[in-house]
């Protein structure tokens, strides 16, 4: 099977950016050989997800609505790492900034593309144990539940459909595999 790109671009402009995203619109020469436009958003940091486990094999899950969901969501603590920053230092940050834990032991468990049909979107999941409590320092556009339950019961939620966010979803059933669970 070959890896060579069968897409050609014929012209790209740029539709919309914010400090999040941009969206870019390419008219392209399919795989087949016909002709159409593909959208394209761009991410302009890296997502980053902690799956946070203390010595009883508990972990952590924040709760927030989705504004883009119109609904409530429960996911592990994730956010944004700058593209010109070290991945590490940024989950180590919004572990901090979501839960208040710090963690003395980080290992990255999977690399993700959150939806690859329409977004470059690059994600990095990663266990932090050896974990260490402190205080929370959350983003103030942000207004977050925090649950602490058992790493098995957080599973119970993926397979029941109670959670429903791609990066958490992969990043539990993985960590689950890891650890036995």
């Amino acid at each position: 099977m070959s890896e060579e790109n069968p897409w050609k671009t014929l012209k790209v402009k740029k539709v919309y950016q914010n400090p999040w995203i941009s969206l870019t619109e390419a008219e392209v020469i399919n795989p087949n050989g016909g002709r159409g436009i593909y959208g394209k958003i761009q991410f302009n940091s890296k997502a980053l997800a902690i799956i946070p486990i203390d010595e009883h094999q508990n972990t952590w899950l924040v709760g927030q609505y989705r504004y883009t969901l119109n609904e409530y969501s429960w996911e592990i603590p994730m956010g944004g790492g700058k593209l010109n920053h070290d991945l590490l230092d940024s989950a180590k940050r919004e572990l901090k900034e979501e839960t208040g834990l710090i963690a003395a032991k980080w290992e990255q468990i999977m690399r993700i593309h959150t939806s690859n049909s329409v977004t470059d979107e690059e994600g990095f999941v990663y266990l932090a144990q050896d974990l260490t409590q402190s205080d929370t320092e959350n983003d103030p556009t942000e207004k977050l539940e925090i649950l602490k339950l058992p790493l098995s019961q957080a599973i119970d939620m993926v397979m029941e459909g109670k959670i429903t966010d791609a990066i958490s979803i992969a990043g539990l059933l993985k960590a689950g595999k890891i650890l036995g669970i």
